[in-house]
Formats: structure tokens, C-alpha cells, sequence
């Protein structure tokens, strides 16, 4: 691990050698929605990186930028400045692999990042923040779980409005869960986990989460019936958790859990894609179907969740839950209400290949194109 301050650092230009786990895209409008409100905006470049892959609001008003080969910059009105982390000899770019997630804690007092050491395992360390600053001797390993495959290993990490970290973790790869791990509840694969790392050593689980008194799953799981659960965020107005889960192979969806949810949602994977069964399964009972989902009849093939918009800049996107497409690249908005979408809306740009959505402090948003680009969602 390397920290560096004003020490350049060169990284050469990563590609994604297999999908980062997409599967489909463009938007399927069954009895379509009316159109939400229009937004005239546009997409500023605020700076260049290699392989932005996530971000997180930090001190100050900063906004952290994580490079999937392992370095964490800090933006600034000149663009990125030089590595504050560098765990770059830690990870390996392989597959699906690398530094996956970022995120502070609701205090700003703990930075988290989640990423695959060189075995592949999902790793979640945390390290204190004084005055903004990363303080490297206080790095702790929070979490781990190995990994059968090389894609679909999620990645993504952010606290609730409860205070606990959330995480997210593909159902371990290859195609079709082979392992059955979307279902089964004695693996953290495929789901959503729910942990308090403030609480012990290395981390303590809520009284309340949905598993605590079964002896046949897994005290962490949130929620569950997940294939890679790439994006996800909760909206900083109503606190309802949206999640972008990355079909196999005919079917994007968004799943969707209001604030006051208890956990313990099933969306489906793998006996479901979507709302369609998959390859001759059997729909479960006690199945949480997506609030959206689309096909892959257009140009997509990955869906990328993004975040509420809570912003000032733009009062016409107020409510809409932003998000796009890895493949296809265009930023859309869906209006939820109660559960149920109420309008659609194409943005009319496009981010490339849109692999995150970063939210800053204000509630404004941006834009993270795999290929370099750092974009701020502006008024036209």
C-alpha cells in the first residue's frame, strides 16, 4: 500500500477485459409511464482519470474519485489531484477485479474502500480520517469473503441513513449462478449485507436485521435474490434504497425498498430475471419483483444505478432517479412514487461508458464514463 500526497504517480489505461457484469439494456416501457418532467441539462467534464469507477462525498465539501487499478484522488475545481491512496499492488484488474467502492461514513470520520485482493477476495478495509486526511496506520480489514469466479463480484458500499454499511455482492460468477447462491441464505453471494463496523471487532450485527434469528442464514444478509447488485444508493430525501442489478441475458432491472423497509427482500435471481422465470424456474412466493427493468432490444447491456437527484441545480429532475447503461451510455430518469414508476425521461446525453454515478454533498450529481471521464449532471 502506498500513500502519496503531492507524489505523481502514472497508471497505465485499464480496460475491461470480460463486462464488469452487464448483460442489457435499452428501456422496455410496458404501458408506458407518462414522460416525467423535462430537464434541460448537460454533461460538464470536470475532470479525467484512469478508469473512475466510484466516488463518495468527503470532507469539506470534496468529492473522492476511486480508480479501479487501485488509487483514490481527490476532485477539485482543476480536476483530480495526485493519489491520497494508492493500493495498487493490492488488487489485480483481472476480470471483473479491482478497487470496486468507496464510502465515508455518515460522520465523515471513517473512510471505507472495497476492492479484490490478488486471490479475488472481496475486502472491505476502513481506515480513519482527521482534518480530511486518510491516516494509513489505522487501516483494519472489516470483511472478506472469497469469490469462486472472477466476475460478478459487486463491490459497492454505502451507509444507510440508519448509520450501518451496506454492501453489495454478486452471486460469485460464471453465468446462471451455478452455485444457486441469489437463493441460498447461508452465503453472503447475491445479496445485499447490512453490518456496523463502529460496533465490535471487526464488525457487530443490527439486533434487527431480517436473518439474526435463523440459524440457517447468514446474520449479515440483508437482502437476497441479487446477480450483481452493481449500483446502489439510497435517496438522501425519503432514505429508500434503489438497487441496479445486472441481468444475464434478456433482462435489466431496478429494484426498489422504501425506507421503513425490515429487510429481508427476495428479488428473485436466479429463479427470476426480472419478472420473467428464469431458464424454467419457479417464481418464489415471497418474490420482490423490480420496480423497472428493460430489454435488451436497443443498444444496452448493463443497467447502472445511479442516485435520486436532490440537488438545487436542476429543480426539474427533483425525485428522479437518475441512471444509465454501460453500453448504452444514456442518462435517464424514472419518477417513483409509493413503489411505482410514474413517468419516464431521457435526459438527451450521453456519458460513454457509464460504469457510476458519484453524488457530492449538495445532492448534485456525476457522471463516471469507464474510459476517463468525470462528468457533473448541469442547467443546460
Amino acid at each position: 500500500m502506498k500513500f502519496r500526497t503531492r507524489s505523481s504517480a502514472i497508471i497505465g489505461t485499464i480496460c475491461l477485459a470480460t463486462s464488469l457484469a452487464f448483460a442489457t439494456a435499452y428501456a422496455d416501457e410496458p404501458a408506458a409511464p407518462s414522460k416525467a418532467a423535462a430537464a434541460d441539462v448537460a454533461l460538464t467534464e470536470v475532470g479525467k482519470a484512469q478508469n473512475p469507477i466510484a466516488g463518495a462525498a468527503g470532507p469539506d465539501g470534496t468529492v473522492w474519485i476511486a480508480e479501479r487499478a487501485g488509487t483514490v484522488r481527490v476532485l477539485t475545481d482543476s480536476g483530480l489531484g495526485e493519489p491520497v491512496l494508492d493500493i495498487s499492488d493490492e488488487t489485480t484488474t483481472d476480470g471483473e477485479r479491482g478497487l470496486l467502492g468507496v464510502a465515508f461514513d455518515n460522520e465523515l470520520a471513517h473512510f471505507y474502500i472495497s476492492y479484490t485482493d490478488l486471490e479475488g477476495t472481496s475486502t472491505i478495509d476502513e481506515f480513519a480520517v482527521q482534518s480530511g486526511a486518510i491516516q494509513p496506520d489505522s487501516r483494519r480489514t472489516v470483511l472478506t469473503q472469497t469469490q469462486p469466479y472472477e466476475n460478478h463480484n459487486g463491490g459497492d458500499i454505502k451507509f444507510g441513513p440508519d448509520g450501518y454499511l451496506y454492501i453489495a455482492l454478486g452471486d460469485g460468477g460464471a453465468g446462471g449462478d451455478p452455485h444457486g447462491n441469489g437463493q441460498k441464505l447461508d452465503t453472503l453471494l447475491g445479496k445485499i449485507l447490512r453490518i456496523d463496523p463502529g460496533g465490535a471487532e471487526p464488525y457487530a450485527i443490527p439486533a434487527d436485521n431480517p436473518f439474526v434469528d435463523d440459524p440457517n442464514a447468514k446474520d449479515e444478509i440483508w437482502s437476497y435474490g441479487l446477480r450483481n447488485p452493481w449500483r446502489f444508493s439510497f435517496d438522501s430525501g425519503t432514505g429508500d434504497l434503489l438497487i441496479g442489478d445486472v441481468g444475464q441475458s434478456d433482462w435489466e432491472e431496478i429494484d426498489w425498498a422504501p425506507a421503513d423497509s425490515e429487510g429481508g427482500e427476495n428479488y428473485g435471481w436466479a429463479s427470476m430475471e426480472g419478472t420473467h422465470p428464469f431458464r424454467g424456474g419457479t417464481e418464489p412466493a415471497n418474490h420482490t419483483p423490480p420496480v423497472f427493468e428493460y430489454d435488451r432490444n436497443g443498444l444496452g447491456c448493463s443497467v447502472t444505478g445511479g442516485y435520486v437527484y436532490r440537488g438545487d441545480a436542476i429543480p426539474a429532475l427533483q425525485g428522479q432517479y437518475l441512471y444509465s447503461d454501460y453500453c448504452d451510455g444514456t442518462v435517464r430518469g424514472l419518477k417513483i412514487e409509493n413503489g411505482q414508476v410514474t413517468g419516464q425521461s431521457d435526459l438527451g446525453v450521453n456519458g460513454g461508458e457509464v460504469i457510476s454515478f458519484v453524488e457530492d454533498g449538495d445532492g448534485e450529481l456525476y457522471v463516471l464514463g469507464l474510459g476517463g471521464t468525470i462528468s457533473r449532471i448541469d442547467p443546460a
